[in-house]
């Protein structure tokens, strides 16, 4: 079977803002609309979670203490790993003069929204700043039979609509983005997970054979020793 990838969307966002109630409210908003979301309440701590693990793409603000965004969003760009470096990033800021538009852009933003903001636009543009960092533009990603539609949160196998949980359509989502790829444990969790998320031990297990059960046996591949991948 062929793979014909449309558009790509990984799931993980990472949020750096310092308000706690904004802040937890974009993540339960991003969470809903299918993202894994991950907060910081300062520049450093955003910084210092890049490098140590891979996101999506990241909301960032402005006004942070320990680092500012516009600094943090600087030394991101300017970081050695190239893959970390080159992170979408969707600056998120009441700052609404086009000097401050122009200054977010200049520093390496993909995108700027001001507050206050629609949380149905924010996901959208998540979205579509994923899509354009793994060189897709249509709104779908498909293999063969299968289509899964990121924005509609919607899958069909064969013409079918397939009904998925939230962490069954991550994993799909996933896998499917990276097909050809085999992706470890470690990696697909990293994609299922936010921090602090308790993750029992054969959950990653379950998760594949609800899917292979709703879809065909053969889509997903265990490469023993190394992890899960569909194959192109």
């Amino acid at each position: 079977m062929t793979a014909e990838i449309l558009i790509g969307e990984r799931m993980r966002i990472l949020i750096v803002e310092d308000d706690k109630l904004l802040g937890d409210g974009i993540v339960a908003g991003l969470r809903q609309a299918g993202f894994q979301a991950d907060w910081v309440q300062d520049g450093a701590a955003g910084l210092a979670a890049l490098q140590a693990e891979p996101f999506s793409a990241v909301v960032l603000d402005l006004g942070l203490p320990r680092m500012t965004g516009l600094e943090m969003l600087r030394r991101l760009r300017a970081l050695k790993d190239a893959a970390t470096a080159k992170t979408p990033v969707l600056i998120l800021t009441a700052r609404d003069t086009s000097q401050d538009v122009i200054a977010g852009l200049d520093a390496g933003s993909d995108d700027y929204m001001v507050k206050p903001f629609d949380l149905g636009e924010l996901a959208a543009r998540l979205r579509a700043l994923v899509r354009r960092s793994a060189g897709g533009a249509a709104p779908q990603l498909k293999h063969g039979d299968l289509v899964l539609d990121p924005a509609a949160h919607a899958v069909t196998w064969q013409g079918a609509s397939v009904d998925l949980s939230q962490r069954e359509f991550a994993l799909l989502n996933e896998l499917l983005l990276n097909a050809g790829k085999v992706l470890t444990r470690t990696q697909l969790e990293a994609s299922l997970y936010s921090w602090g998320e308790e993750v029992e031990s054969n959950a990653l297990e379950v998760h594949i054979h609800h899917l292979r059960r709703k879809t065909s046996p053969d889509l997903i591949r265990t490469v023993r020793g190394v992890g899960y991948m569909i194959s192109k």
